[in-house]
């Protein structure tokens, strides 16, 4: 790909790509238009990310595989932090979909934590560990990955969701009960933690 280092303006650039994907495209002009934009980029990591975004979102696995590829040898992670994260998620969505499921595994597992993907590191490790026939440990992972968002069973969810994978990991103070106390309906017992946080 050509690269004209220090020719394009960065804040251009990212319209475009912004364009790129808010525009009603076929595949084949996106990926024509994002064949240009590589080209054009800033930094090859830049263009070599967005080209694959652009053949993953055509289902033209292997191709987006081998721009992911080339967008981390390139230092994305150095050049753009934000984007290196949503590459680890699409990469690892890649490999899965091409039965390469123990690198997705892997690369999920190595994944940081960046605000702009939440939990999506860990929804996609889900999704790659059932593929590995894994189920346990699939849904443990998704569970535990909700489990912040909860109001209250905090305490009680992350005890049941490792008592998935390890059967001595249910602690006795974790097990929840229901007490019924007549017409007004049943509670949970405090064995289950605090019921506004559940922490």
């Amino acid at each position: 790909m050509r690269r004209y280092a220090g020719a394009v303006d960065r804040d251009d650039w990212e319209e475009r790509v912004a364009a790129l994907w808010a525009d009603d495209l076929g595949d084949e002009d996106r990926i024509e238009r994002a064949r240009v934009l590589a080209d054009d980029a800033p930094h090859a990591a830049l263009g070599a990310f967005e080209l694959g975004g652009a053949l993953d979102s055509a289902g033209q696995e292997a191709a987006a595989e081998a721009q992911y590829a080339a967008a981390t040898a390139a230092g994305l992670a150095r050049i753009d932090p934000a984007r290196a994260a949503q590459l680890a998620v699409q990469h690892a969505s890649t490999l899965r979909n091409l039965g390469r499921t123990e690198e997705a595994i892997a690369m999920l597992r190595a994944a940081q934590p960046h605000p702009g993907t939440g939990a999506a590191p860990a929804v996609f490790l889900a999704l790659a560990l059932h593929s590995a026939g894994r189920s346990a440990e699939a849904l443990r992972v998704a569970i535990e990955a909700i489990e912040p968002t909860l109001p209250r069973y905090r305490r009680s969810v992350r005890a049941y969701a490792a008592a998935l994978t390890d059967d001595d990991a249910l602690a006795e103070d974790a097990t929840p009960s229901v007490s019924v106390q007549g017409s007004s309906g049943s509670t949970w017992a405090r064995s289950t933690g605090p019921t506004t946080s559940g922490a």
